[in-house]
């Protein structure tokens, strides 16, 4: 791993980059949150397929930037790229609900068959 930062960005077309001193470790887990490589004279272009609206970008770019934070690399999100509060995808939390005392079932069963 490396001290220098892995920057996730959002370029002035839209486009969401990954760009930085990615290993093979850090590209694959790029790789796992959605993010494309591609070949270029110098080096790799990563980024996120385009056009596939600010949300998924959001959430994806988030994941990737989670995922390589815990694998202990230096992370730099654009802040752009942080989702709303009310555009995650996780579910609402449900409140605990309280057990009351129910009356036992009622007995069905029938006596023995002759």
């Amino acid at each position: 791993m490396s001290d220098a930062a892995i920057r996730i960005t959002r370029g002035p077309g839209g486009e969401v980059d990954g760009a930085g001193r990615v290993d093979a470790f850090a590209a694959s887990i790029l790789a796992r949150a959605g993010f494309d490589t591609y070949p270029m004279l110098r080096g790799v272009w990563i980024r996120l397929p385009f056009d596939l609206g600010r949300r998924w970008e959001n959430e994806h770019a988030t994941w990737a930037a989670e995922m390589l934070a815990a694998a202990r690399y230096t992370v730099a999100l654009d802040p752009d790229l942080r989702p709303t509060p009310d555009a995650t995808s996780a579910p609402p939390r449900r409140a605990k609900t309280v057990m009351t005392a129910q009356a036992p079932p009622a007995d069905t069963s029938r006596g023995p068959r002759r």
